[in-house]
């Protein structure tokens, strides 16, 4: 009799056994609808706090089998904190394979080649997911952090997409925007051409600059720092439009002017000559790469055609002709070396 009836309470607890481990395998394998709203796990929390918010939103009925399949899996301490998003269809066993190898939700920032750093820090403060730190730090300040007290701060940072997670700060970006334009420039310099007029990778930086911001084609960057680079070794002045409207800062309401051209500021190449003091933009690769690698010709000028591309000349009487073709509407100009006559 006793043994009839143990027999019986074996088979009773190996039933119950088997019936709850199909039923948790069932729960961990069935597809769910976690929605479209991201999951936070807090840091020190685990798969518990995970169940509380999927039962919160009425995603699973029951917290056992979670926590049952982490057990089976020894996920119990790896689920990683910080912000999710499940895929529609997910099983539970996904769903924490995921949490615990940290496939957390990403952002995208991208930094515009041609920005300045007002325009950067515009777009950081416009990151909302982003934890800002910055707000009421003034840009040379930011550099002091960055351990880069003594550069200036505009063009040091590496045009392109940055990703990052819902517990990265504005400084972290920034860090890693600075790097990477360090990392960049440094390479382009170590592999300039023995014949340069740019004494330092300052300059280069500068130069590639002004590139970026006058280049309307892509092809033409080599040619328009060929121009440039022309100039510097015959002690022309530059005599280009952006950093002109740089110089100006708020004051240039959008129509450059005669009186702009001979306003003397450090940044205005029409009555200066050389490379001005500090970068005017972010560069990008190809703006740096192409301010160490200027084409092979002879041309001094360049004017705009008006559609992007620009009409490149070696004197300054073929210079004047094409300003008469594609800006004076076929007008003559006066054959004199004004910056008027001369205007990039």
């Amino acid at each position: 009799m006793l043994r009839s009836l143990l027999s019986t309470l074996v088979f009773a607890l190996l039933a119950a056994l088997l019936a709850v481990a199909g039923y948790a395998y069932w729960a961990g394998t069935r597809s769910l609808d976690p929605g479209a709203e991201p999951y936070v796990i807090p840091p020190g929390s685990g798969v518990r706090q995970l169940a509380q918010q999927l039962m919160a939103r009425e995603v699973i009925e029951e917290p056992y089998s979670l926590i049952a399949w982490a057990y089976a899996k020894g996920y119990t301490r790896d689920v990683k904190a910080g912000e999710y998003r499940f895929q529609s269809g997910i099983t539970l066993e996904q769903l924490l394979r995921q949490t615990v190898e940290g496939r957390v939700v990403q952002y995208g920032l991208t930094f515009i080649e041609g920005w300045t750093f007002a325009q950067l820090r515009a777009a950081l403060r416009a990151a909302s997911k982003l934890r800002q730190t910055l707000t009421d730090v003034s840009d040379q300040q930011i550099m002091a952090l960055l351990g880069a007290s003594s550069q200036h701060f505009e063009g040091r940072f590496y045009p392109d997409t940055y990703f990052y997670t819902a517990d990265t700060n504005d400084l972290d970006i920034l860090r890693l925007a600075h790097r990477r334009m360090h990392e960049r420039l440094t390479h382009e310099w170590d592999n300039r051409p023995p014949q340069t007029p740019l004494r330092s990778p300052q300059e280069a930086l500068v130069l590639a600059s002004i590139i970026e911001k006058e280049t309307g084609v892509a092809e033409e960057r080599h040619l328009i720092s060929a121009v440039f680079h022309n100039r510097l070794t015959k002690g022309m002045r530059l005599q280009t439009d952006p950093t002109v409207i740089y110089g100006l800062g708020e004051e240039f309401d959008g129509n450059l002017t005669r009186e702009h051209l001979r306003t003397d500021t450090p940044y205005n190449t029409y009555v200066r000559k050389g490379l001005p003091p500090t970068p005017i933009a972010m560069p990008g690769g190809d703006a740096l790469h192409a301010a160490l690698h200027p084409a092979e010709t002879s041309a001094l000028y360049f004017v705009a055609r008006g559609d992007g591309s620009h009409e490149f000349s070696s004197t300054l009487a073929a210079h004047n002709r094409a300003v008469a073709q594609y800006q004076l509407g076929g007008k003559s100009t006066v054959n004199s070396a004004s910056p008027e006559v001369e205007r990039n």
